[in-house]
């Protein structure tokens, strides 16, 4: 046993090295380096072999007791710590009970959806169902058979996305009408909501991409009064009361005559902000009598049926309704923005 510590001297030194341990880690250290697989309890037991016979079960007895000492050590040692570190990590994570917890907020509609589904609503409680057509469409579908001329700026790449000379992402969702003139006679009465794209500078009243929906109403006998009356019924619907209206002649191509709608604005009562542009009035939405050309274009006599149309932008009448001023909110979905209309 002359090349190992004694019994004594390892409790000496076992015992100095535990008066330093302050964390359970160091604790695991030193558990290992004296009571592990090759640690010198075990290496003292290796030398009982070189112990006189009759001395092996006195030193034997020792080694054992000095393991067991150093184990009970370790143990209590290891609780103290534990403890210890506990109290620590409670103090550190301390809970200030008196601070108001966090709020979960349930899910909901997006904004633009909940006024989507409620147009929709309000319109098919008119006598119009929902059709739906490609977002990536033909010139011919979204220009040509719209009475669109082959100069007219709408079709410029500054304003139209082209994927290729004939195909390009629709400009609005007009495209649709044809469509469904093509497959089905009068008497027609739809809306045709979705996504539009246009190539315009990103600002407060613009964007590259918006919701927009159609309605058309052809059959016999249809007249620029029932385009009258069904808008003033539908703008009522839409903002909840008997609402100021005046109607202004407008051009669109892919109507005769034209015109465009608007509402008094409901944040100045009609005396001038900057919402309305001082005007006293917002613009919702552009209507008129079907042109004969785009009858025609559908495969619809336009000597037997007539029909009106109107287009809206789902954003601007939501702006309108709510008193938003910045388009881009609907798009950069800001938690404070949204949760101002969850219970749409």
């Amino acid at each position: 046993m002359s090349n190992h510590p004694s019994i004594d001297e390892l409790r000496n030194q076992f015992e100095q090295e535990f008066s330093h341990i302050k964390r359970l880690a160091e604790l695991d250290v030193l558990k290992v380096k004296y009571l592990g697989k090759k640690g010198p309890i075990q290496e003292l037991m290796k030398t009982l072999k070189e112990v006189k016979p009759e001395e092996r079960p006195a030193v034997g007895q020792r080694i054992n007791q000095l393991k067991v000492e150093f184990e009970e050590k370790c143990s209590v040692l290891h609780e103290q710590l534990v403890q210890k570190e506990e109290e620590e990590k409670l103090r550190d994570e301390k809970i200030d009970i008196s601070v108001p917890g966090r709020r979960r907020y349930l899910g909901s509609k997006h904004l633009l959806n909940a006024c989507l589904d409620e147009i929709i609503d309000i319109l098919t409680g008119m006598g119009f169902s929902v059709q739906y057509g490609p977002d990536i469409e033909s010139d011919y579908y979204n220009f040509e058979a719209l009475n669109f001329a082959p100069d007219h700026p709408a079709r410029d790449l500054q304003d139209t996305f082209y994927i290729t000379d004939k195909m390009l992402l629709r400009t609005h969702t007009t495209n649709i009408q044809i469509r469904v003139m093509e497959n089905h006679q009068p008497p027609i009465r739809i809306i045709s909501p979705g996504k539009a794209y246009r190539n315009e500078a990103i600002s407060a009243r613009s964007h590259v991409f918006f919701h927009q929906i159609d309605p058309l109403y052809i059959d016999k006998g249809v007249t620029f009064s029932d385009l009258l009356s069904t808008l003033d019924e539908f703008l009522d619907k839409l903002f909840y009361k008997n609402v100021e209206k005046r109607y202004r002649p407008s051009y669109f191509p892919f109507v005769e005559p034209g015109m465009e709608a608007d509402v008094r604005c409901f944040l100045c009562e009609g005396k001038g902000c900057p919402i309305c542009k001082y005007s006293g009035w917002l613009e919702v939405l552009g209507a008129g009598m079907v042109h004969p050309e785009v009858l025609k274009n559908g495969g619809i006599d336009p000597e037997i049926y007539s029909g009106f149309a109107w287009g809206m932008g789902l954003e601007r009448l939501v702006m309108i309704k709510y008193g938003i001023p910045d388009i881009r909110y609907f798009t950069e979905n800001h938690m404070r923005f949204l949760r101002q209309f969850v219970s749409l």
